[in-house]
């Protein structure tokens, strides 16, 4: 695009931008085009354009700024204030650590200015004095106050340039200065920085310089304690801080460290207010680059920085700026301007109001304002608290008596409202009707037009076809004015009619008919519904095979797919006509002499009514997704059974799995679909009825926490016992420990999401000193975030140890590379050093940069460092010394309930016994419990009491190797298999390797396998020796 094709269509967007004002996309635009243009003078237009109808990041403010400082006259007072005005408009929008500093810079220069200009202007001596400076710098200072790690370019800024008025300052104002800056350090040790330890040696030395030696050490002393509360709350906050750098100021991760600090029970409110400006900020910045998330962040923060701020009883002048600061940010907000307006009436109705505060604007003023943007317009969801807000105050001023009752008036607005819900959705408000609620109840209520609210609701209905709610609303107000023949009709009518919830219709029929029918109308009401049901359920039914035939579709065409093309058996070649199959493409490779094709290659001819088996690869399964495809069912009645959930939620598409679970108060049930498509259809039929009980539906992960860092004794019953204060806890999972013996995560179930919600309250609290628990609600999104699947890649594998090396001398050496979580020196049975460790980092990061420590000498010896495999390490050697010796070490638990975690079975082995590790082989209701040493398990094979562990006796015997039964012996005339082909499987936990040839074991039988022992036969063998 050349110049000329430039300016016109920077001429045309002007023209569009007349007319929309507040269309962020066209001053972004307009932006684009005048930097095009190469004419600063147009860019700069586009800008002030830009932050005249828009709050504006520093990229737009920046230039101009820069603009007006070589434009104006700063050598007079007029031209330093016009540039401080746009320093003060610049930081009114978002805070900006570079505008910030450059506002102090430019105070600073302006004061050396006067000092060093004798013939400066009286009124500029005055405005840039040392005393006025100092004000203004301090002002500037504590507005970036708050942001932890950036805060620290200001004030190094404020106390350098002090320090250098210390050393020409005398007399007076040398005590003046000495005393401020004493002031300012003592201030600024209290506030959390990042590098406090280099403001407290400043301050040490300022203390040396400017303080008498006799003061030095009480002073110190004062200021460490001052200081220590400071670097405790960086400290709490640095793995935040830490977050935001790794995701590059993520919205999401502002929005964790957010609620991280809201969950604390006295938030710091100047550090959270930081946090929100930062997020504030960051989701200005990316709306500008598109980012589809943005907008609707950017609103979410300001509406959580507006109630904080509210909620935390903050300076009421703070809460109207953030207020006007947010409805100029995003002028589309209806949320942010409710609360603005509900700030407005609040302020005009204090009896004790603030004199600097200014709420010079009435509420109708900022309401006309609002919708002067037509951005409001444009979304449903902003239209509806607007105007509710608009009409609440109008109401409020009516039944004071502080308005006339303008019935038009305040119904021309709701109406007004409710045509712009309908017009900007297609559906409109059908699952709430709150502002036809309003109007009906102001019709009822306050002016007392009864007949009004009926033809409302008549309209309502009429034009929410399908809504049960506007049915059931329009027939409650012709009950409410006793016209019982009209809602009967209403009732019959849309009885058969497809409704959104046609339960809710009939119910409320039959309760009416109750209360006002005869015997006849009731039973007439019963039939009719009766018949209603039968239509609706085999209209369901169609429509569930539908969906079922839809879902099998796509199932098959997702299983195609997913097949490799290597699986895809080639098509058959066509015969010609001599009946000699065609060989074109094995002509083609012999004669190439480049490809040769391999022997295993070559498909083995079949004879003629060979008896071979043909041997058909089958269709890889579609990968089993619990989390995404199960949703979990709450306040059930007490009999209800799978067959009625399954009814309920046939429709919804096919069903995997149904399980009741009755607990001591409740019964619950846990729905898993075959395809999570099928969820959000599932999740309507939260508060649907069963048994005329209204029911809860939502997702299973939204009512699970993920926990871990809890103290390494905490078992099943802590964990439940900690977490059940918060609500019923459903159920608790714990990990296999099997692969890596460190693993302390669990998963906490409770029987609804609010629990859960609340249950976070505990994420930070230590249970135990210096031991903060970590609490997430286990979001399958974030998959990753909640697991300890990246252990092994935080943690290495050191060999070549001498027997000496210790593990303050492994944390000497791998410390320097980053924070070490723990470090595991293996021993065997009598204590003694095996010579390789395991060193666990908190960052994988970390993990990789200690790999340099490979072939550093210690203790005379050279070690080797690698990244920890412990999966593949259990694998090949699954106790210490040999299998046979792993397995002397070993027992077999027989007769396991159903569903036995690995975990909770561990634990209660514990408390009998030092156990390694157990495996569960859930098709035979078994494990094998692999303990310290052959003393421990015959701890467990000799106990005088027998173990009951969920209520099942379990059978404890010898380990023998075996974990199938034997298999069955080949029938005659069956597939031949050579010796050498015998399946060797490997040997392992619950495994024994086999020679080729050997005869089969037999099958296991209740009492124990074949060969193994039992209690009384290891007592027996003891009491013949």
């Amino acid at each position: 695009m050349d110049e000329s094709d430039s300016l016109e269509a920077l001429s045309n967007l002007l023209t569009e931008l007349l007319t929309n004002p507040y269309e962020i996309s066209l001053h972004v635009q307009h932006l684009r085009l005048a930097s095009a243009t190469g004419m600063e003078e147009q860019e700069n237009e586009a800008r002030e354009m830009f932050a005249n109808f828009f709050a504006v990041t520093d990229e737009v403010w920046l230039p101009l700024i820069k603009a007006k400082e070589r434009t104006a006259d700063i050598g007079s007072a007029e031209g330093v204030k016009e540039v401080l005005e746009m320093y003060e408009r610049a930081e009114k929008d978002y805070l900006s650590i570079p505008v910030l500093r450059k506002h102090i810079e430019f105070l600073i220069g302006s004061h050396a200015f006067c000092v060093g200009n004798a013939d400066a202007q009286p009124d500029l001596k005055e405005l840039c004095s040392t005393e006025s400076t100092l004000v203004a710098i301090s002002s500037v200072v504590a507005k970036g106050i708050g942001h932890i790690t950036e805060s620290h370019q200001l004030w190094d800024l404020q106390k350098e340039w002090e320090h250098e008025l210390l050393e020409s300052a005398q007399g007076v104002e040398r005590e003046l200065l000495i005393g401020h800056l004493d002031s300012a350090y003592l201030a600024r040790l209290q506030q959390p920085h990042s590098n406090h330890e280099e403001t407290f040696q400043s301050y040490s030395t300022f203390t040396t310089n400017f303080k008498s030696p006799q003061e030095y050490e009480s002073l110190l002393i004062s200021a460490s304690k001052l200081r220590s509360r400071a670097v405790k709350a960086y400290d709490r906050r640095e793995s935040s801080e830490w977050q935001l750098r790794q995701t590059s100021d993520a919205l999401e991760t502002y929005a964790a460290y957010i609620a991280s600090e809201r969950r604390s029970r006295n938030p710091d409110a100047l550090i959270l207010s930081a946090v929100y400006e930062r997020a504030i900020t960051a989701a200005a910045k990316r709306r500008l680059t598109d980012d589809p998330n943005a907008e609707q962040a950017l609103k979410l923060f300001w509406i959580g920085y507006c109630d904080f701020l509210r909620q935390n009883d903050g300076d009421e002048a703070a809460q109207l700026e953030a207020l006007r600061r947010g409805t100029r940010s995003v002028p589309g907000s209806g949320e942010v301007w409710a609360r603005y307006f509900r700030f407005l009436e609040k302020a005009a109705e204090d009896e004790e109001p603030d004199e600097d505060l200014d709420v010079s604007e009435s509420v109708a003023d900022a309401y006309t304002r609002a919708m002067s943007t037509n951005l409001i317009q444009k979304d449903m969801e902003q239209i509806i608290p607007v105007i509710l807000a608009r009409a609440g105050h109008w109401k409020r001023q009516i039944l004071s008596g502080k308005a006339d009752p303008d019935l038009d008036g305040i119904i021309g607005l709701l109406e007004e409202g409710i045509t712009l819900v309908r017009k900007s959705s297609k559906t409109g408000d059908v699952t709430g009707l709150r502002l036809e609620k309003f109007v009906s109840d102001m019709f009822v209520n306050l002016f007392e037009a009864p007949d009004r609210a009926v033809a409302l609701w008549e309209a309502t209905s009429r034009h929410y076809k399908t809504s049960y709610l506007a049915w059931t609303s329009y027939a409650d107000v012709l009950i409410k004015q006793s016209q019982y023949d009209k809602a009967r009709a209403v009732y019959a009518d849309i009885s058969t009619k497809n409704v959104d919830w046609p339960e809710a219709i009939w119910q409320a029929w039959l309760s009416f008919e109750h209360l006002y029918g005869t015997v006849e109308e009731i039973e007439g009401c019963m039939d009719k519904i009766e018949r209603a049901q039968n239509q609706v359920n085999a209209r369901r039914a169609r429509e569930a095979e539908k969906a079922q035939y839809q879902a099998f579709q796509i199932a098959a065409e997702q299983q195609a797919a997913s097949v490799p093309v290597a699986e895809i058996p080639p098509p058959q070649a066509q015969q010609s006509a001599s009946g000699e199959a065609m060989e074109v493409d094995a002509t083609q490779a012999v004669a190439d002499g480049r490809v040769k094709r391999k022997a295993e290659d070559s498909p083995a001819p079949e004879a003629e009514g060979s008896k071979k088996p043909r041997m058909e690869s089958k269709p890889p399964t579609l990968k089993r997704d619990r989390e995404n495809c199960t949703v979990f069912v709450t306040e059930l009645p007490t009999e209800t059974t799978e067959d009625e959930l399954r009814v309920l939620f046939k429709d919804c598409g096919e069903i995997r799995e149904i399980k009741v679970t009755t607990l001591p108060n409740t019964v619950v049930a846990t729905v898993e679909f075959s395809e999570r498509d099928s969820v959000p259809a599932a999740l309507t039929k939260d508060k649907k009825r069963i048994r005329g009980q209204e029911i809860a539906v939502n997702m299973a992960w939204q009512s699970t926490l993920y926990v871990t860092n809890f103290p390494e004794s905490a078992d099943d019953a802590y964990i439940r016992n900690v977490f059940g204060k918060y609500g019923q806890v459903f159920d608790v999972r714990w990990p296999s420990k099997k692969f890596k013996s460190t693993r302390r995560f669990v998963y906490v179930q409770y029987i609804s999401p609010s629990s859960a919600k609340e249950a976070l309250m505990l994420h930070g609290v230590e249970l135990e000193p210096g031991l903060a628990l970590n609490v997430y609600i286990s979001n399958p999104e974030r998959k990753k975030d909640r697991t300890d699947a990246d252990a092994d890649a935080r943690e290495v594998y050191v060999a070549g140890l001498s027997k000496f090396t210790t593990k303050e001398d492994l944390e000497k050496i791998f410390k320097t590379y980053g924070a070490v979580k723990d470090i595991r020196l293996a021993q065997d049975r009598d204590g003694k050093p095996k010579g390789f460790a395991f060193v666990e980092f908190d960052r994988e990061l970390d993990a990789q940069a200690a790999l340099a420590a490979n072939n550093h000498e210690l203790k005379n010896r050279r070690i080797a460092v690698t990244l920890a495999d412990t999966r593949i390490r259990a694998k090949r050697a699954p106790g210490d010394g040999s299998r046979s010796e792993a397995r002397s070490r070993s027992v077999r638990l027989r007769n396991l309930p159903p569903g036995t975690q690995e975990g909770l079975l561990q634990q209660m082995l514990e408390k009998i016994a030092r156990v390694k590790r157990v495996e569960v082989f859930a098709n035979l209701n078994e494990a094998v419990a692999e303990l310290d040493s052959p003393a421990e398990a015959g701890k467990l094979l000799l106990l005088p009491d027998s173990i009951t562990f969920n209520g099942n006796v379990l059978q404890v015997s010898e380990e023998t190797g075996s974990s199938r039964p034997a298999a069955p012996a080949p029938k005659a005339g069956g597939l031949f298999v050579p010796r050498a082909a015998a399946s060797r499987p490997r040997a392992g936990l619950g495994k024994e390797r086999k020679t080729a040839g050997a005869p089969p074991a037999q099958a296991s039988s209740s009492n124990g396998a074949a060969g193994a022992k039992g209690q009384d036969d290891f007592r027996k063998m003891l009491g013949k020796k």
